[in-house]
């Protein structure tokens, strides 16, 4: 028999290493930091870690531009600090997943050094270095390709009309996979940290990993920036498949690692299901960011209030597609953010109802399907930070070449700052708080980024630790049921219902298995009616100390949730 897959009977977690913990006053979250805080994981009850990347890095974007895979940022400690982390955590039963980076590296690699000093070396090979195109006598890019930083797509090389690509940052040159060589690299690197004692990878921005052969002009017009946003020229083309199942068959194929791929750009779940069909995938699971914005927050700046609601039915239509698709034939990973979005609780919780949101929202995504994956923060509750100013955002180089775009096209600073406060990726990174101390205890020296003001008013781990009713108490005892056998076997084999998926307020659905599960949550911050007419076995979890149902009509109160045995 085919051995079961030792994460579908995990909970994950997601690190953002140097905003967790900092353990040496420097101001950034560390490896010994994170190391102290093992048991605290433990005993919170999850048991796979997905690390945001731990390579050196001149951090130009939060790590995501490396320049070297084989050492540790120093930011974050030592090679040794790393090995007592992988210890360590394997003796509590915590598996690691690093945060690998395969779409580009940073300007400071020496790969990337070596092809501009070097025009006839292999490493040239290794990125997409072009000559600009002559119009009018004035130096234009070689191609109309917009980045999604809001600037061109390319950077061009000082003193030359040679440019180079990159999707993100200009510090971060795209690295061209169809080039074998630069593929046996990336292989050489999984390798050894596989090799280490690693569990795992998160693939990030594989996605994009491939291009339009010869890197075409979009045939789309042209945006504000003065070029063109086209995923069809870089996001999910087909190649993606041929070098994952390449990676698969010369590294994974030969581990008992879980690797998960960040796969935005639109991909569909049946091109998805390509990447990680059980028999022919040549990955695990991916990560799509379709229920992460149903909040009309995407490219919302100027957008009134009434245009920023939740889509409630768009949110369940998104996820009930992907299970449609998927479930019978592929692993499903869950998250409601992570390091690159605002806090969920800004999104689609509510911070005057701030512990019913939150217990509401876990109960909602810990019970649905798969594998579910919490990020760092949620657990007590944590909002985005609303930090006074525009220049409080540019810690984010996203938000740098965005804020002047917004000034170009006329929005008033008001404006500006309102649309930071709700879209920024930042307040997804803003540090964890774990006491009311100076900085909330996150560090004795001045914190990279600073925190939001909530943690001196309860909002940070030690007073949660303390109140017995707190959400991170109910986090503890709710990853606890997700994680008993039956319950476990019922979320993941249990046929998925949605009821009344056209129910604009509440979000229900039914697992038909060897238990009869129902979860039954109100996403709005008012009284809702719901009809019901099941018998009710057990209320397995309630973020509320009464029921109101009379009649088979429950009067949901706000955010007010159930998981219930039918």
């Amino acid at each position: 028999m085919e051995q079961k897959k030792w994460w579908l009977d995990g909970v994950g977690y997601i690190i953002y290493p140097q905003s967790f913990l900092d353990s040496d006053g420097d101001g950034f979250g560390d490896l010994n930091g994170l190391r102290s805080k093992l048991d605290y994981l433990h005993d919170l009850g999850v048991n796979i870690l997905w690390i945001c990347p731990l390579f050196d890095s001149p951090m130009d974007d939060g790590g995501y531009d490396v320049r070297d895979y084989y050492k540790i940022n120093p930011l974050y400690g030592s090679d040794e600090d790393f090995s007592r982390l992988i210890e360590e955590a394997h003796a509590r039963g915590i598996r690691l997943l690093l945060d690998l980076t395969l779409n580009h590296t940073s300007i400071e690699h020496p790969w990337f050094k070596k092809a501009l000093a070097e025009p006839s070396s292999e490493e040239r090979g290794y990125y997409f270095i072009r000559k600009g195109r002559r119009v009018d006598g004035k130096l234009l890019p070689p191609n109309n390709w917009e980045s999604f930083f809001f600037t061109s797509a390319w950077e061009n090389i000082e003193g030359t009309d040679d440019f180079y690509l990159h999707l993100f940052s200009p510090k971060m040159p795209d690295v061209d996979w169809s080039n074998p060589k630069l593929r046996e690299r990336y292989h050489a690197i999984a390798r050894y940290y596989l090799d280490r004692g690693i569990d795992g990878f998160r693939l990030d921005a594989i996605a994009h990993i491939a291009k339009a052969p010869g890197l075409p002009d979009s045939p789309k017009p042209i945006d504000a920036t003065g070029y063109v946003l086209d995923v069809d020229m870089y996001s999910n083309r087909d190649e993606v498949l041929d070098y994952l199942k390449e990676f698969d068959e010369r590294v994974f194929s030969a581990y008992d690692c879980l690797v998960v791929g960040e796969a935005g750009g639109c991909i569909s779940p049946e091109r998805a299901l390509k990447l990680v069909n059980r028999k022919s995938g040549p990955i695990n699971m991916v990560f799509n960011f379709d229920c992460v914005w149903q909040n009309g927050g995407w490219e919302s700046i100027g957008k009134k209030k009434e245009e920023r609601q939740l889509d409630l039915v768009n949110l369940k239509r998104n996820f009930l597609r992907w299970y449609q698709v998927c479930h019978a034939e592929a692993d499903m990973p869950l998250y409601w953010c992570n390091h690159d979005h605002p806090r969920v609780l800004s999104q689609y919780g509510s911070k005057q109802f701030r512990n019913e949101s939150a217990k509401c929202l876990l109960i909602t995504l810990l019970f649905l399907y798969g594998t579910p994956f919490i990020y760092q923060g949620e657990e007590i509750g944590m909002a985005n930070p609303d930090y006074p100013s525009i220049e409080d955002y540019y810690a984010d180089p996203g938000e740098r070449s965005e804020v002047p775009g917004f000034r170009k096209r006329g929005y008033s600073e008001e404006e500006i700052l309102d649309y930071l406060q709700r879209t920024s990726r930042l307040s997804g990174r803003s540090p964890i708080p774990w006491n009311r101390g100076e900085n909330g205890g996150f560090t004795t020296g001045t914190p990279w980024l600073k925190l939001g003001e909530e943690y001196k008013h309860g909002i940070n781990v030690l007073d949660e630790m303390n109140d017995p009713w707190s959400i991170i108490n109910f986090y503890q005892y709710a990853i606890l049921k997700r994680r008993l056998p039956d319950l476990n076997e019922t979320v993941l084999n249990g046929e998925l219902q949605f009821i009344d998926i056209d129910n604009p307020d509440v979000f229900a659905y039914l697992h038909d298995g060897t238990e009869k599960l129902m979860v039954v949550s109100n996403f709005r911050p008012y009284e809702v009616k719901f009809d019901f007419y099941w018998r009710i076995k057990d209320v397995v979890l309630h973020n509320y100390d009464s029921v109101l149902l009379d009649n088979h009509t429950f009067t949901l109160r706000p955010f007010e949730s159930f998981l219930l045995k039918v």
